[in-house]
């Protein structure tokens, strides 16, 4: 395996794969953040684009006159890329993850399955492949197979791993409907969580594994467990219809989460977990050894709420209404088009950044001590493409 470097622009591809000045009749197929939200990889029926969230600039493509990528998975903002093909025309079969060299500008290995590839998720140490019903886990030195998992039906291809040096932890649907497994590799130790009664539509990690957030089919409740003991820690409400969730997102200090779905509507919740002890100083998620890390989980406290998400003015009849009386709001909101998938994930300073399969990109700040409407601070449309049908993002 290639030692890691830089993202940089790079030699154009051999003549025979001539690149595309133009955009007429390009499809955008998937958008895909890398590890620390600082970027994202663009997937198009013609190659991939990587842009940087700020400031906001493309920093790198691959224009190809034809070959579709349905999935670009980075590692940070290294040299090397996991690529599956997609779209009408695919640059690769629908079942093959590519892994891609772009310094030597070769593929250095290459995975096939029997079925289609529903994504992959890239960590220094592992590559993880999900299909419909399977997950598989590589060692990314040698790429040996390391495990497999049965899942229950995933044709979302939900998977997430953490991403900090001294933790590692995956978490990916289990064996029955709404049951999320995870596995913390470094303590050889597996959870399940029943986190609903519905089918899974998103979840994620914080960066350390350690908190869990999930969505059903059902997208009117987001919940947030502890990964080492699996108890549900927070509950908020999107809203009361029935929506399709497209992301979860979880601040890196843990005090937000935002959430898009099909409603048109990005909200921003605040989190009422909190951290006590020494490990507090190392901002949250820094667990330097197994010992710490289950330590670091038993000193997870839930603050009072006062100052943070809204509820229902017949709240404090709790336990006399329905549920829905004593739920969570969201504290700050962004509107956008119903009609486009939006992604979206945390910047600086009380920032979100949204994508949208339409090529466009926002910014937008919020307000932490009274929410409320966010303001839009930048908006840029980095693509322009067809208005056919789009595939997923990840």
């Amino acid at each position: 395996m290639s030692e890691p470097l830089l993202l940089q622009p790079s030699v154009p591809y051999p003549p025979s794969e001539l690149e595309v000045n133009d955009n007429d009749g390009m499809e955008l197929l998937s958008a895909s953040w890398n590890q620390d939200s600082g970027c994202f990889a663009a997937g198009t029926s013609r190659g991939f684009r990587i842009y940087n969230c700020d400031p906001f600039k493309e920093i790198f493509r691959r224009d190809l006159k034809s070959g579709g990528f349905d999935i670009v998975e980075m590692l940070f903002r290294c040299n090397i890329l996991a690529l599956v093909g997609g779209g009408s025309n695919p640059q690769y079969p629908p079942n093959k993850v590519m892994i891609w060299d772009d310094h030597q500008s070769r593929c250095i290995g290459e995975f096939s399955f029997r079925s289609d590839v529903r994504a992959v998720k890239l960590r220094r140490e592992h590559i993880v492949v999900a299909l419909e019903h399977k997950i598989y886990v590589y060692d990314f030195t040698d790429l040996k197979l390391l495990h497999q998992i049965e899942t229950f039906s995933n044709p979302r291809g939900l998977c997430c791993l953490s991403h900090h040096s001294n933790t590692s932890v995956l978490a990916c649907p289990g064996l029955q409907r709404g049951q999320v497994r995870i596995d913390h590799f470094g303590l050889k130790v597996s959870k399940l969580i029943d986190a609903h009664d519905s089918s899974l539509a998103c979840f994620t990690l914080t960066m350390d594994g350690l908190l869990l957030a999930t969505a059903s089919t059902k997208g009117t409740l987001v919940r947030i467990f502890n990964t080492m003991d699996g108890t549900r820690l927070q509950e908020v409400r999107r809203g009361v219809d029935r929506a399709e969730i497209y992301s979860i997102a979880l601040s890196p200090n843990v005090q937000w989460l935002a959430v898009s779905s099909d409603k048109g509507t990005v909200h921003i919740f605040s989190l009422r977990v909190r951290v006590v002890g020494e490990e507090s100083s190392n901002h949250y998620g820094i667990a330097q050894s197994p010992t710490v890390h289950q330590n670091f989980s038993n000193n997870l406290i839930l603050s009072p709420n006062s100052g943070g998400n809204p509820g229902s003015s017949l709240s404090f009849m709790k336990g006399m209404l329905p549920k829905y009386f004593s739920s969570e709001w969201s504290f700050a909101q962004f509107f956008v088009p119903e009609s486009t998938r939006f992604v979206a994930a945390f910047g600086s300073q009380n920032s979100i950044m949204i994508v949208g399969m339409d090529g466009s990109f926002y910014r937008c700040t919020f307000d932490p001590l009274n929410g409320g409407e966010m303001s839009q601070q930048e908006y840029i449309r980095f693509l322009k493409i067809d208005n056919r049908p789009k595939s997923g993002m990840s």
